[in-house]
């Protein structure tokens, strides 16, 4: 461990050294900061005087010094991570307190001259430096008495509450503490009265006709969507697994067809088809004379909206589950004489109760913070993420009324994740153990293999006549007025002038773009999430609870205030990142970070830890036990994963409205902008490109990801055929 740390510390002192430590105007590839006061490295700054850089340099020499000099490993391990915590506290102090514009904390600290001018926002050097010096301050907790003695563990949980404290807590701080401000001012008691008021938490709708508050609103239509989605998503999963239906395959592709659809487009096909002046509508009203009603807009709309987008959300986290009840348990079941609805209701279901706990808590947050749907369909529904837009960029702007809601919005989400623990308890799950595991899953009896179909085909065939509208709508003049065929809407978007080779097509840019930054935000979710799932499920350490909610919290906040909050935080220095790529791919890892968390803790908590042990036994660290043991059978949970943060990349609107730039448009923005202009058949033409881009991307992810193998039994029966 000494060496580790004495590397770390290595690359530490080399970027304090030789690279810039304040953000440069065009990268690190402009060789022009070489020689430039302002973006120089740290050592080149502190020549040049700016002497409050200098700590941060002798921390790391100390702990070098110390590493060298101390030979006793407890108080070797002590003094490194003090230095260490030390040094990163003088960075991010120095980059709080002496700021070029912006809010600064301790303005009469200091008043010298260069203090006073400030300094721009931390660049590449000042990052690997605080990156060195985390890890030589976890790897040396884990070496002290008090740490677990296991450097991958500690210096993991290390790095993810260091990324979930910046790129989370943050920003939500800048916007969540205007829920106190008061003409000007900070008042702790006016907070309470209008967080509790009847705007809010209003129960009328349940003895008059009066409406409800905005948050009951919510409230309601959450735990209406979270039920909703998981038992269409346990239907699919049942049919997939347990049925011999034979269009599975087709099946499969409209199940995942909603979740990489733009979200504002589900709500317009619905409105094209139900609305007032809607196909379906005017048919039934000619054919049987009824009178053609408003009924889409307001709840109905907002849940049957959010019961086609969020399904394929639970489907993902619930079909990995249900292929992992081990058919050993099934069998024996049947053979004590149960018979096939006995087995699923008493063995298969409440192995699955994580789940459809965390299906259904994905479902009921998904719905909170959705925006779109609400926004096309809510007419007289008022949910709080539409409150907060409003109050965000009305006629009068009200961010003190957006953060009380954002609050609002949080306790709910709080509420949901303590009742699942609660419903959880501290059962075990694990079906999977590592033994050989013969034998087929038990099929569903006939009653409840017909309401599954029940269920979910007739959501499949109305998805299906959904996007036949969609593409229908890409290839006619104007979709609902003029339906003459043409390709005009697609040469406009994606033309090509191949006389030159040049893309014309106006959709290009941001069509690259998008895919760029979501190719590199889905790995980088995946890694975060399913690193955060496995420190919950397999490490105990202090602040678990915290930490695990802590994960949920940028999913619970609605997409408009992360993106608010994101500006507030990141336009001005320590971190200055508005206008750049890298803002837009942080956004992403840390919006979509929760899906693969839970994905994770529902596939993980099937694995039996006497896996872990094992590996450990023969002598593998927690290291290579992870990438050798554990991550070969979390398949369905690493392209849940890998899935929905590439298509909720390429498919978000409120996080990124925004934070995108004239460099840096993504597809959304670009389709949003069409839509406000009345274009909607180019809009529509570049949603179904999306739409066969991320279908494709889907089915090259299954490929790469592989299958689960955790049937052996065709293997063993190979084996004793060769012997």
């Amino acid at each position: 461990m000494k060496k580790t740390v004495l590397i770390w510390l290595a690359i530490g002192l080399v970027s304090f050294v030789l690279l810039p430590w304040h953000m440069t105007e065009d990268g690190l590839y402009d060789a022009t900061w070489m020689t430039d006061g302002v973006a120089a490295t740290g050592l080149f700054s502190i020549l040049a005087g700016q002497w409050w850089l200098a700590p941060a340099g002798l921390a790391i020499l100390a702990a070098i010094v110390i590493q060298l000099a101390i030979d006793e490993p407890v108080k070797r391990a002590r003094l490194t991570l003090g230095t260490a915590v030390a040094g990163l506290a003088f960075i991010a102090l120095q980059g709080l307190i002496i700021v070029r514009a912006g809010p600064r904390i301790f303005e009469t600290l200091f008043v010298s001259e260069a203090v006073m001018a400030g300094q721009p926002g931390m660049g590449a050097g000042a990052g690997i430096c605080a990156l060195a010096l985390l890890f030589a301050a976890t790897i040396s907790l884990s070496q002290s008495d008090k740490g677990q003695g296991d450097a991958f563990v500690v210096s993991t949980i290390g790095l993810i509450v260091a990324l979930v404290a910046i790129f989370v807590f943050f920003p939500v701080i800048h916007i969540l503490v205007r829920a106190f401000e008061v003409d000007g001012g900070y008042s702790l008691t006016e907070f309470f009265p209008r967080f509790f008021s009847s705007d809010i938490w209003d129960l009328s709708c349940l003895i008059s006709n009066r409406s409800c508050g905005v948050g009951i609103n919510s409230l309601f239509l959450a735990v209406m969507t979270g039920a909703g989605t998981t038992l269409l998503g346990l239907s699919f999963a049942l049919i997939f697994t347990r049925t011999d239906f034979r269009a599975k395959k087709l099946l499969r592709v409209l199940t995942v067809l909603p979740i990489i659809t733009p979200p504002f487009v589900i709500g317009l096909a619905l409105i094209l088809l139900f609305g007032r002046t809607g196909t379906i509508t005017e048919y039934f009203a000619d054919l049987l004379g009824w009178e053609a009603t408003r009924w889409l807009y307001g709840f109905w709309g907002i849940y049957f909206a959010q019961l086609l987008s969020f399904t394929p959300i639970a489907f993902l986290v619930l079909i990995g589950v249900v292929q992992g009840v081990s058919p050993s348990m099934e069998e024996a079941s049947q053979t004590l004489d149960a018979n096939r609805w006995q087995t699923f209701r008493f063995v298969s279901l409440p192995l699955m109760r994580p789940g459809l706990a965390n299906a259904f808590l994905l479902g009921f947050i998904e719905s909170l913070a959705d925006f779109g749907n609400p926004l096309v369909l809510g007419s007289g529904y008022s949910v709080l993420s539409t409150d907060i837009y409003f109050a965000i960029v009305g006629a009068v702007a009200d961010p003190a009324k957006a953060a009380i809601l954002a609050i609002a919005l949080l306790t709910l989400t709080l509420t949901a994740f303590m009742a699942q623990r609660m419903w959880l308890g501290k059962k075990s799950y694990a079906t999977i153990t590592g033994k050989a595991d013969s034998g087929q899953n038990a099929s569903l009896n006939p009653i409840l293999k017909w309401a599954c179909y029940c269920t979910a085909l007739p959501w499949a065939a109305f998805t299906l006549v959904v996007y036949s509208m969609i593409i229908f709508g890409s290839f006619v003049k104007l979709w609902g007025i003029n339906h003459g065929f043409t390709f005009d809407h697609y040469i406009r978007a994606f033309g090509i002038d191949f006389s030159t080779g040049r893309f014309s097509g106006v959709a290009w840019d941001s069509y690259f773009t998008t895919l760029t930054i979501s190719s590199i935000a889905a790995p980088l979710t995946a890694l975060v999430g399913l690193s955060t799932a496995y420190l919950l499920v397999r490490q105990k350490f202090w602040g678990k609870d915290a930490f695990e909610f802590s994960t949920m919290l940028s999913f619970a906040i609605p997409g408009t205030v992360i993106g608010v909050s994101y500006i507030m935080a990141f336009n001005f220095p320590p971190i200055e990142l508005t206008g750049t790529s890298i803002i837009l791919i942080i956004v992403f890892v840390f919006r979509n970070m929760p899906v693969g968390v839970r994905g994770g803790i529902a596939a993980m908590s099937q694995l039996d830890k006497s896996l872990d042990e094992a590996s450990i036994t023969l002598g593998a660290n927690s290291f290579t036990t992870v990438r050798r043991v554990i991550l070969p059978l979390m398949g369905p949970a690493v392209l849940a994963a890998l899935t929905y943060s590439f298509v909720r990349a390429i498919t978000s609107v409120s996080a990124v409205i925004f934070l995108v730039s004239a460099k840096h448009n993504m597809a959304t923005s670009f389709i949003v902008g069409r839509v406000e202009n009345g274009e909607f058949g180019l809009a529509i033409a570049y949603s179904a490109a999306l739409i066969i881009t991320m279908l494709a991307a889907i089915l090259l992810l299954q490929l790469l990801v592989g299958v689960r193998r955790l049937r052996r039994s065709d293997r063993v029966q190979q084996i004793a055929k060769t012997a």
